[in-house]
Formats: structure tokens, sequence, C-alpha cells
């Protein structure tokens, strides 16, 4: 499992993006289970997921409406299957209307540039 904590921050809000292979439903339920177990990631007030399993493409907005989708748009242009990602939100009091469904792009493309190429 990769983490990686406070990268985006804007008008109080905190992101962190973690991801990991997974192979089934169960293990991507199960992903978050142990993401979880940090105290932080469980109080954050959406943890957003997708990931593209053999059986077909898996999502959870956590009350962040949409953001799954976003997430699973980027999986599907990198190809990128059996590896779940998931965008951290911890709210910061302020509305962010449409501009959080950017910071859940630019918190998946800096996942995604630091695993690099996936075979």
């Amino acid at each position: 499992m990769l983490v990686l904590d406070n990268i985006i921050s804007d008008r109080g809000s905190k992101y962190a993006v973690s991801g990991g292979e997974v192979g089934s439903l169960e293990a991507a339920r199960d992903f978050i289970q142990v993401l979880c177990r940090d105290k932080r990631f469980a109080k954050a007030t959406h943890n957003s997921w997708g990931v593209i399993l053999p059986q077909g493409a898996v999502k959870n907005d956590d009350g962040e409406a949409g953001a799954g989708m976003v997430i699973l748009r980027m999986l599907e242009r990198q190809q990128l299957k059996g590896h779940l990602v998931c965008v951290t939100r911890w709210f910061g009091g302020k509305h962010l209307g449409g501009d959080r469904f950017r910071h859940v792009q630019e918190a998946v493309r800096i996942y995604l540039t630091e695993i690099g190429p996936v075979a």
C-alpha cells in the first residue's frame, strides 16, 4: 500500500491519495479497512475510491458525489486494472464546488506519476 499524504490543500481541505493492487471486490474492501485502521483516515470526511476488476469497474464515492467516477475514468485512460486508488479528503469548513473534482484528478495524477508505468 502506497500512501501519499498532505498532497493538496485548498481553503482548509486537505487531500491524500493511496493505492495498491487488489484482485477482487473483497480485497478492495479489505484495502480500505486496512487504510482506515489509521485513525486519521478513519476520521476523514471522504475516502473515495475506484478499481477496475475482471468483473468490471467498482467505485465508492463515500459521500463525495462523483469522485469515484473521476477516479475510474483516470484508471481507464491509463488502462490500469486490478489497482485500487483512494482519494481521501478532510473537509476544511469551506465548500470547494467544482474545484473538488479538479483536486481528485490531481491527486490521482500524483499517484500515477509516483507509481510510474505499469506493465
